[in-house]
């Protein structure tokens, strides 16, 4: 009897389960859903139904004001630029530290590594006011370099290098040295081939994590020159005498745009990333 049960118990596990992944996707994508259907509103509809699911007829006046109303490209190209020079960089930095860490067997290894993953605990803010009068004795404030220089250095990637170094067999590498490979062309040549998915997954997140980034860009920026684009979707809120919700509803539609397309771009290698137990 239990036996001819276990099929439909089966069946009916799975549908649950699919059911309630469906609700969990809903409840994440349902604010999203809501800020672009508010851009497509105009403010009259707004204020008169402003929980209405979706809006009369697809307006474009907010996309329109966005782009009158702040130099949406030139705020657009400079968080790409710092977006991608700082996860670039980072990941430069990152691999050598993390082959360092896995493969060379150095005195002090062990202590160096925990040092390494210690700094995860400091909280940015402790370390902001030593960083920023630093960027200002150089005369770096509203320059690119203050924005990439600080994150130069990722605590984070190295310890996620270093454990997908892990899984690769120390043979692959001592093969590599007996057919003359240089420890460089090691490091940055054959090893990220093997960890692609692992670098990919880094680099989504240091980009997505320094492209809205609001705090730092706004204590080392003062003008237009190198601001960035959080900074200038905020400043739709400032402009005239009340918050035109459909206008910063679009921008930050505009914001985060460039997010999707790399994730939908990247899904794949971050998907193995995160299920891959080898190489």
């Amino acid at each position: 009897m239990s036996a001819s049960w276990s099929p439909l118990l089966r069946r009916l596990g799975r549908r649950l389960t699919v059911r309630l992944l469906m609700l969990v996707v809903l409840v994440w994508i349902a604010p999203y859903a809501w800020m672009v259907s508010t851009s497509f509103k105009t403010l009259p509809e707004i204020v008169q139904a402003p929980t209405a699911p979706l809006p009369s007829g697809l307006s474009l006046e907010a996309y329109r004001e966005v782009f009158h109303s702040v130099p949406i490209g030139r705020y657009f190209w400079n968080t790409l630029l710092m977006s991608v020079l700082i996860s670039v960089v980072q990941v430069a930095v990152a691999m050598p530290a993390g082959y360092a860490l896995s493969k060379l067997g150095f005195k002090g290894r062990g202590v160096a590594f925990t040092l390494v993953v210690a700094t995860l605990l400091i909280p940015a803010q402790v370390r902001f006011v030593p960083v920023f009068a630093l960027m200002a004795d150089w005369g770096l404030v509203n320059t690119m370099t203050a924005l990439v220089l600080p994150f130069g250095v990722s605590a984070f990637g190295t310890f996620l290098i270093r454990q997908a170094l892990g899984n690769v067999p120390n043979s692959v590498i001592e093969a590599a040295r007996m057919d003359g490979a240089s420890e460089l062309y090691i490091v940055f040549g054959l090893l990220p081939r093997m960890i692609t998915p692992t670098l990919v997954a880094f680099f989504m997140f240091s980009f997505i994590y320094h492209y809205s980034d609001y705090f730092w860009p706004l204590v080392m920026t003062t003008d237009d020159r190198v601001r960035t684009l959080p900074l200038g979707i905020a400043l739709l809120r400032e402009q005239g005498t009340g918050v035109r919700w459909h206008v910063v509803m679009a921008g930050n539609v505009l914001l985060s745009v460039p997010v999707l397309a790399l994730f939908a771009v990247a899904q794949k290698h971050l998907l193995r990333a995160v299920t891959s137990r080898g190489v």
